[in-house]
């Protein structure tokens, strides 16, 4: 889908780039925030953000490579992982995908890689929250005819 201008000659602009330009909006200062990224990191891919009950995250992170920003409070932790590592994933029950890494109270950080990025990388964190939840990963399910 495709938006442009009434008179014919704006600028076409694609629905994917409408929901990244949203995504990239401010919260109100009332309202939710976004997970803060630390000083001295950078977020080139943007940011989400996928909770897991807190329970499942002594669980998850020695079975990852690599663990980026990983957030915590009683209930939730929450990974950071590029914006758009949603796409083509339906992840465990239980686990929620925050665009944008919007939180509605701020867990504190509990894991800052080192080096300069905040990502955990996503398939890897799909993979192991599927094994701690006991989900078959999508791509391997039987299909039904």
């Amino acid at each position: 889908m495709a938006v442009s201008g009434a008179s014919g000659g704006g600028q076409v602009v694609s629905l994917d780039t409408l929901v990244r330009l949203r995504r990239g909006l401010p919260t109100g200062a009332d309202g939710p925030a976004r997970l803060p990224v630390p000083d001295g990191m950078t977020a080139p891919l943007g940011c989400d953000a996928v909770a897991v009950p807190a329970r499942f995250g002594p669980l998850v992170l020695p079975r990852l490579p690599r663990v980026g920003c990983v957030y915590a409070d009683e209930t939730h932790c929450w990974w950071i992982v590029p914006s758009d590592s949603d796409y083509a994933l339906e992840w465990p029950a239980g686990v929620r995908y925050v665009t944008g890494a919007v939180v509605l109270d701020t867990p504190r950080l509990i894991h800052r890689p080192d080096g300069t990025v905040p990502y955990t990388p996503p398939i890897p964190l799909y993979l192991a929250l599927c094994r701690v939840t006991g989900t078959t990963p999508v791509w391997s399910r039987q299909l039904s005819a």
